[in-house]
């Protein structure tokens, strides 16, 4: 059979660049557990990831707007499947793992509670003197010991390149590594090319968010040189295209321009470091899957636009501040009253405490859940 798990580690030795992570080569799972006969170890992982609630749940949690607020604004679920089919797209292109990529893509997200960023800053507030909380760090938590699906381990025992994929930054990671590595080392290039895809995907999508909710029109982003440069491009090709063809048109043109400069000038980095194999990658790849410093200026450029007119918008804000008496209202009734959480959730506080079981619970809602439970316990 052409398509076991041996015989396609064999193909990757062939397709794949030296410097790519190599599935044969996994620096394998915290709990040993046989190979699959047919997916190698980052198909596994990516597979595990897809069938978890943690998942399925991002469906319904907030990017920008709150679920209610439009059936068309993007969702952490589907940022998460643009950001997975952006870093597959150069992961290919580079050569490296499309499968580690994606898992780590599908992965990043999950710990994301409610209300996007500003549930983010209230919890990490609630929680200042018990740990505080970061999304990477609680998807990492999902992964490794809220999922409960395997008799045999808890968490989904993932490998040891996707969780490091999902933390992101490894000095902030205090649980166990294999031998011989350290937390100052460099993660994989598939892990960086997920965060710059994880960026590409972010700000395009909340520009067309922002214009489709028109919080700003067309006209407004000229301001910003990235778009200028594009619209200007579509309008010359397409004159007599409608205002939604010709917003959608360069925002395909703004994501294939940042594509191509990161394989670009990752190219670049890899030669001039002398980046050969993954061991290279370890001991000198910090930062090589970034933009070049022309397209990186035209970025800050685009994500301070976005700041002023989008983010810091009156209506946004609005929404941050519902959050916030949603998340405050629930975080502290539980406190309290933990009986009001469900008994399987409540055995946690056994591991972290009373607070990490409430943030627990409090981080897996999604927006429509929270904004009933604050319904049901605490009125309108």
């Amino acid at each position: 059979m052409n398509n076991t798990r041996v015989s396609i580690e064999e193909r990757e030795k062939h397709l794949l660049a030296p410097y790519a992570a190599h599935s044969a080569d996994s620096l394998g799972r915290q709990h040993p557990e046989p190979e699959h006969d047919m997916r190698t170890a980052f198909q596994r992982d990516r597979d595990r990831i897809i069938h978890t609630q943690a998942f399925r749940r991002l469906e319904y949690k907030t990017q920008v707007f709150v679920n209610h607020e439009g059936d068309h604004y993007r969702t952490r679920l589907t940022h998460t499947i643009e950001v997975s089919q952006i870093a597959r797209s150069i992961a290919r292109a580079l050569g490296l793992n499309e499968e580690l990529a994606e898992a780590v893509a599908l992965a990043h997200d999950l710990g994301h509670p409610p209300f996007g960023h500003a549930g983010e800053k209230v919890l990490d507030e609630l929680m200042e003197e018990h740990g505080g909380f970061e999304h990477n760090l609680q998807a990492l938590r999902i992964v490794e010991v809220l999922e409960k699906r395997y008799p045999s381990f808890p968490g989904l025992n993932l490998t040891w390149e996707t969780r490091e994929g999902i933390i992101k930054y490894l000095h902030r990671y205090e649980g166990s590594m294999p031998t011989g590595l350290t937390n100052t080392i460099s993660p994989s290039l598939e892990a960086q090319v997920v965060d710059v895809a994880d960026e590409i995907a972010y700000n395009n999508h909340d520009l067309d968010d922002g214009l489709s909710s028109r919080l700003f029109d067309l006209q407004d982003v000229l301001d910003a040189r990235l778009w200028r440069e594009h619209y200007n491009r579509s309008k010359e090709s397409f004159p007599d295209s409608s205002k939604r063809e010709s917003k959608h048109d360069t925002i395909r043109r703004i994501i294939n321009s940042q594509v191509q400069d990161i394989i670009t000038s990752t190219y670049e980095r890899i030669r001039t470091r002398n980046i050969r194999d993954i061991s290279d990658v370890r001991e000198n790849g910090h930062d090589v899957v970034v933009f070049s410093d022309e397209m990186n200026e035209k970025n800050i450029e685009l994500k301070r636009f976005l700041m002023a007119r989008m983010y810091k918008n009156e209506r946004v804000v609005k929404l941050e501040i519902s959050a916030r008496k949603i998340l405050n209202g629930l975080f502290q009734l539980y406190i309290v009253d933990p009986h009001k959480i469900p008994e399987h959730v409540r055995k946690l506080e056994k591991m972290g405490g009373r607070h990490r079981m409430v943030c627990d619970y409090v981080a897996g809602m999604t927006d429509r859940y929270a904004l009933q439970q604050h319904e049901r316990w605490l009125g309108s």
